[in-house]
């Protein structure tokens, strides 16, 4: 038996999942959350589990911010990143910071269940689309997306300063220091080459990274 969980804010996409996959023999909804907050709690009281899906998109504490916090506490768990966003838009930095495999909320419900057993086992879930940019990135060497330089925390500052979050709201959402926000503020503005506030969240609604 695969006990699953699901993290999502929206209550009906939890109970949608967690209807469809109750018709699988081989698999088991042992919980839910609405918040990356709730998903490490989440994780730290249910120790059977063996995947958790995990939405990006959520207030408070995103999937992205939890993702880090929950492979510290458990290395062993498979996470899949079930998100509105398409492929190319998180997809590559999402599984080079530790998630199983990435699906987009579009994709055959028939999917999913594929997914969970796939990294349910200890392997990645690669569709199709991610495997194309696995190879255009190979192919393509440094001239990716800038924004693929980014390390996970430097990712994770870029897109809540994107979202007009500040420095301070950055460091107690990501349990830092103001002077570490900052520092990887100043780091990540070098790297992508950009100058203000404004150009980071023009640069992340141009790639699709925010909405």
């Amino acid at each position: 038996m695969i006990n699953v969980a699901i993290v999502d804010d929206h209550a009906l996409v939890r109970t949608g999942l967690r209807q469809f996959l109750s018709e699988e023999t081989d698999l088991r909804v042992l919980a839910e959350a609405a918040s990356g907050r709730e998903a490490i709690d989440l994780v730290r009281l249910q120790p059977d589990l063996d995947v958790l899906i995990l939405d990006l998109s959520m207030p408070g504490q995103s999937g992205l911010d939890a993702l880090a916090m929950i492979r510290a506490k458990a290395p062993d768990l498979a996470i899949l990143i079930l998100s509105g966003f398409p492929e190319e838009h998180y997809a590559m930095n999402l599984i080079r910071q530790g998630a199983s495999g990435y699906l987009n909320k579009e994709c055959d419900p028939a999917e999913i269940v594929r997914a969970i057993r796939t990294v349910a086992q200890g392997r990645r879930y690669i569709t199709p689309s991610v495997a194309e940019l696995l190879a255009e990135q190979l192919n393509r060497k440094d001239s990716g997306p800038l924004h693929e330089q980014l390390s996970e925390r430097e990712f994770q500052v870029f897109l809540r300063l994107a979202q007009g979050d500040t420095v301070g709201q950055i460091a107690e959402a990501l349990s830092l220091s103001v002077k570490t926000v900052s520092t990887y503020r100043t780091r990540l503005m070098e790297k992508l080459a950009l100058q203000s506030n404004s150009d980071l969240t023009y640069y992340a609604l141009k790639n699709g990274l925010i909405s």
